[in-house]
């Protein structure tokens, strides 16, 4: 028998003709794990998950190790990175208008549209993972795009995610502002590359849950970035395919509802066994 992907619990039937609207608990076996062909998934996406294969390191640029250190002011903002975290957390007027600020955040091993901005290097990259303040940094700006976005980390351990207190608004904004998906694959590609990937998975199935069982975030712009590019952005093979073929579920089932039940069982169940696949559970 082939391996099957684990049972989804906490699954609720659409309501529509012929399902009802009480909580019904499911047992949804997965079919064998489908691998997914980079080849399909745009370039940028393609040359992340190879792991910038053709970046150049130069060790005479060091402006990203300079402002993550707090030693380097951004530009053309001109602030050190503890100065922009406190002055801008709640500054959603500024994190929403300005647009140099997010390459210097969230740097990468690749040009994005400010030239004021150096791509992230490799030593940069090597250096940060192993300065715990740099990293703290890094948490930091993440949770004050999540709150530009109406949410919250309620764990860095699971990278579980809740609704904000101002999360009608911060929806409204990010469903009218197709320029932050973009942002957000830059977000997630960042976490990957400074060992934070436990946050993108995370991150997605609360999208999807918000989607699926809400009806919230569920903009055809916002699907398509999701889809493409953000369920992508996952250089676990393993993870990326489970988070994938869990999207593809909730997209072409009707009776397929990702609650936020399961999606808080899904991160426990990672947090226990190192994966968000079952043994215990799996067909045979």
């Amino acid at each position: 028998m082939p391996r099957a992907f684990p049972m989804l619990r906490g699954l609720r039937s659409c309501p529509t003709a012929g399902h009802s609207k009480s909580l019904t608990r499911l047992a949804v076996s997965h079919p064998p794990r489908r691998v997914i062909s980079t080849m399909s998934l745009p370039a940028d996406v393609r040359e992340f998950l190879e792991g910038y294969p053709g970046a150049e390191n130069d060790h005479r640029l060091t402006a990203n190790l300079g402002f993550y250190t707090n030693n380097l002011r951004c530009k053309p903002d001109n602030l050190l990175i503890n100065e922009l975290h406190e002055q801008w957390k709640a500054d959603y007027e500024k994190l929403e208008y300005k647009h140099g600020y997010i390459q210097w955040l969230f740097p990468l091993q690749e040009h994005g549209l400010n030239f004021q901005a150096q791509p992230l290097q490799k030593h940069e990259l090597v250096t940060l993972k192993a300065d715990p303040h740099a990293l703290e940094r890094l948490h930091r700006s993440y949770t004050i795009m999540l709150g530009f976005y109406g949410m919250q980390l309620v764990s860095t351990e699971t990278g579980e995610l809740r609704r904000a207190e101002n999360w009608k608004e911060r929806y409204r904004n990010l469903a009218r502002a197709p320029h932050n998906n973009l942002r957000i694959s830059r977000i997630l590609k960042c976490l990957s590359e400074f060992g934070l990937e436990r946050l993108n998975a995370a991150f997605l199935l609360f999208v999807l849950a918000e989607q699926s069982e809400h009806g919230q975030l569920n903009t055809q712009t916002i699907r398509s970035s999701m889809d493409r590019w953000w369920a992508n952005c996952l250089r676990n093979e393993e993870e990326r395919a489970w988070v994938n073929d869990v999207i593809r579920k909730a997209r072409t089932q009707e009776d397929f509802v990702l609650t936020e039940e399961a999606y808080r069982e899904a991160l426990q169940r990672r947090k226990a066994t190192g994966s968000f696949s079952n043994a215990g559970n799996e067909a045979r």
